[in-house]
């Protein structure tokens, strides 16, 4: 799939962003959120940008479910946003939207307090998502070349979720984009 930049604006400014993305933001709200904190941790461009769109496959997919919902599939989010996303930015934007959600599952594997620290819509998707890292799984994992953008994206992705927080609105980042764009 090929997406532009204003394809990617439209999909943040339309109706699906504006849902909830869990208990206290919309999807809107957390790709903010996840772009400020990056930011503000000295990310370099292309780990913004990932921060910013990590989550661009729920809206492509269309699949927010309320939370009390049964999750009972993974339709692979990350997937999709990292295809949308490598095209137009190359993998070290795509790679680490591509593996945020196995950061997640490594870091409930490495760090015992972890897996408390989820939000529950994030415990809800763990277990549909493969659940935790296997010692194999941690090995492969920490052996890929994007493992520790994708591990500062998933605390980011965390963090990310404070109902009325005040960060730059999308308009914001879009210079940021338009220059990371192939």
């Amino acid at each position: 799939m090929t997406i532009t930049i204003d394809e990617l604006v439209d999909l943040y400014r339309g109706e699906s962003a504006r849902t909830r993305y869990d208990e206290s933001v919309t999807e809107h709200e957390h790709a903010l959120q996840a772009a400020a904190l990056a930011d503000g941790q000295g990310a370099g461009d292309e780990l913004v940008a990932a921060a910013l769109l990590h989550d661009v496959g729920h809206l492509l997919l269309r699949d927010h479910r309320p939370i009390d919902d049964d999750l009972d599939v993974d339709l692979r989010h990350e997937q999709a946003g990292a295809d949308a996303l490598d095209e137009l930015f190359g993998p070290d934007v795509a790679e680490p939207v591509r593996l945020h959600v196995a950061a997640k599952r490594y870091l409930c594997a490495v760090e015992p307090d972890y897996h408390d620290r989820l939000s529950p819509a994030s415990v809800r998707s763990l277990a549909v998502q493969g659940g935790v890292m296997s010692p194999d799984e941690v090995a492969a994992f920490e052996a890929g070349d994007h493992a520790d953008g994708a591990v500062r994206l998933r605390r980011w992705d965390e963090e990310a979720k404070v109902a009325g927080l005040d960060v730059p609105p999308l308009d914001h980042w879009l210079p940021l984009l338009r220059r990371l764009a192939n």
